[in-house]
């Protein structure tokens, strides 16, 4: 296993604290109309909420490799059951989430591979509003949304 480095929290310029020293990075899996979503345990930062697999970004980590890092700890899926797309950036200068646009294979199968997932769910995205969506990901969903359905 490679040195995790990225581990520790910022203070931004937005007045929040993020997480993840070299930034931060997510993975947005699509299937269909649908995207992979995490209910995240009650016990992590921001719990309870939903939102996609993802975390701090190691010094020697693309936000490609660190998006399906951090979704093969949390979700068990491997970088071979996807192709990945666009990368959306919501960047606060001294640091930046990288939220990775993927295809999921047919033959993907997530689940929750450790103690940070309460639930793992497969969600139409007219339905991903409806959801306690995490602050970060409430923020950009908008955006996002509309680069899924350009």
């Amino acid at each position: 296993m490679a040195h995790r480095d990225g581990d520790g929290w910022i203070t931004c310029g937005c007045g929040g604290k993020h997480w993840g020293l070299h930034g931060a990075a997510g993975l947005l899996l699509v299937r269909g109309k649908t995207i992979l979503m995490q209910h995240r345990a009650p016990w992590v930062h921001n719990g309870d909420t939903w939102g996609i697999p993802g975390g701090a970004r190691d010094s020697h980590e693309s936000p490609i490799e660190a998006a399906i890092r951090e979704a093969h700890e949390e979700v068990g899926i491997s970088g071979d059951q996807l192709s990945t797309g666009e990368i959306f950036t919501d960047d606060h200068g001294v640091w930046a989430y990288h939220t990775v646009i993927a295809s999921a294979h047919d033959d993907l199968v997530a689940h929750e591979a450790n103690d940070e997932s309460k639930e793992v769910a497969w969600i139409d995205i007219d339905q991903v509003v409806n959801k306690n969506l995490h602050p970060s990901f409430a923020n950009t969903w908008p955006q996002l949304l509309a680069k899924l359905k350009a």
